[in-house]
């Protein structure tokens, strides 16, 4: 294997790469990346047996062939490269790296003990158009739990209806949904007899890392059971997550007796200034619901409180619920809308938050339940 190839394509294609390497040292190739030169392309994977990620980039090959090296001095390697012409060739059982004034070697393990990361695309059944992955999976992907000991809550389900798709994610405490109407395109020839399907959040994580504003193609190979999502000149392949979704339904209210409408930033604000002092107290912060403000308060014993008003309207009875404080600012952090629709039935009733004049979305958080002092219940 002999190729050149400009640092400045390495570099940045390199840091997603790594994201699918293995550091659990079960095996030693997973603390590989594989090189392979072929096609007038380099093509680069990495896989912890979870997901894999391949991408490819233009080369000059006089010789194809392909070997592995270790991830994390390669990739130090080439981001400590000037921007040149990068010489890569291997010589027996050693990669040389060369450029003008630089020349280095690496141990490598042979190709072969490489596992596969994928052995068939399978169907292509969907399409995600340009900007799905950066807007709509955002609003709902920080809502999947990151534990895997449950698989089901560390998925996103993606559902077809009638007028399109419907996103949901849970971790058992936060519930993110969107439904997605003209942006999706279902492919499927028959072969996949039902368009729903559980996909690791993972897989849509680091996709979602990348800038390339590219369709998407969603492929399921029904034999590996696997899912690969195709961006063009990246691939990313997870595992389909066969479990059982909880019915989501039966936890979204059917009505509310307090509807309340306010801007995210002052919200957002009034939470970050509370949570200093919620940090002893489990993240706990209070909403009292007034005719025209929130009041947002924060209470630790032996270390003081805090109230923060915050302008809204109120349809609706006056109320007070407690949340944990991580996860509206989750909420905050990943919608783009600066009016947010609140509403609730009560203290011990699940919180629904909207988009204002958007019935396309919601997320709901799970109360905490304290007493008049603030301390939990």
């Amino acid at each position: 294997m002999k190729l050149h190839v400009l640092s400045e394509h390495l570099q940045k294609k390199l840091p997603l790469i790594n994201k699918a390497v293995s550091l659990k040292g079960q095996l030693p190739v997973l603390s590989n990346v594989l090189l392979e030169a072929k096609g007038g392309k380099l093509i680069i994977s990495s896989t912890d047996l979870e997901i894999g990620i391949q991408t490819e980039i233009p080369a000059n090959i006089e010789q194809e062939g392909g070997t592995t090296v270790p991830a994390k001095t390669f990739s130090e390697l080439i981001a400590s490269l000037p921007s040149d012409k990068i010489t890569l060739e291997l010589i027996e059982n050693t990669l040389k790296v060369s450029t003008k004034k630089t020349k280095s070697t690496l141990q490598t393990i042979p190709k072969e003990e490489f596992p596969a990361i994928y052995e068939e695309k399978g169907e292509k059944v969907l399409v995600m158009k340009k900007g799905v992955l950066q807007k709509d999976f955002a609003e709902v992907l920080f809502a999947a739990s990151n534990d895997t000991s449950r698989p089901a809550l560390s998925g996103i389900l993606i559902k077809k209806e009638e007028n399109g798709f419907l996103l949901v994610a849970t971790d058992g405490y936060r519930l993110s949904l969107k439904k997605q109407a003209t942006a999706m395109e279902n492919t499927s020839d028959g072969g996949v007899q039902e368009a729903k399907f559980l996909i690791p959040a993972r897989v849509f994580k680091e996709l979602h890392g990348l800038k390339e504003a590219e369709d998407i193609a969603i492929y399921i190979a029904g034999k590996s059971n696997q899912i690969i999502l195709d961006q063009g000149h990246t691939l990313i392949v997870g595992r389909m997550i066969d479990a059982d979704f909880p019915a989501y339904e039966r936890i979204i209210p059917t009505s509310s007796t307090t509807k309340v409408v306010f801007d995210k930033e002052e919200m957002q604000k009034a939470i970050k200034i509370c949570a200093i002092f919620a940090r002893e107290t489990a993240n706990i912060v209070r909403f009292t619901v007034k005719k025209d403000t929130i009041i947002v308060s924060a209470n630790t014993p032996n270390v003081g409180d805090n109230t923060v008003e915050v302008e809204a309207t109120l349809t609706g009875d006056e109320n007070e619920v407690a949340f944990n404080a991580r996860y509206l600012l989750d909420f905050f952090a990943n919608i783009e809308e600066e009016t947010i629709a609140f509403e609730m039935s009560g203290p011990l009733n699940p919180g629904v938050f909207r988009i204002k004049d958007d019935n396309s979305y919601l997320h709901i958080i799970m109360p905490i339940r304290v007493q008049s002092s603030g301390e939990l219940a």
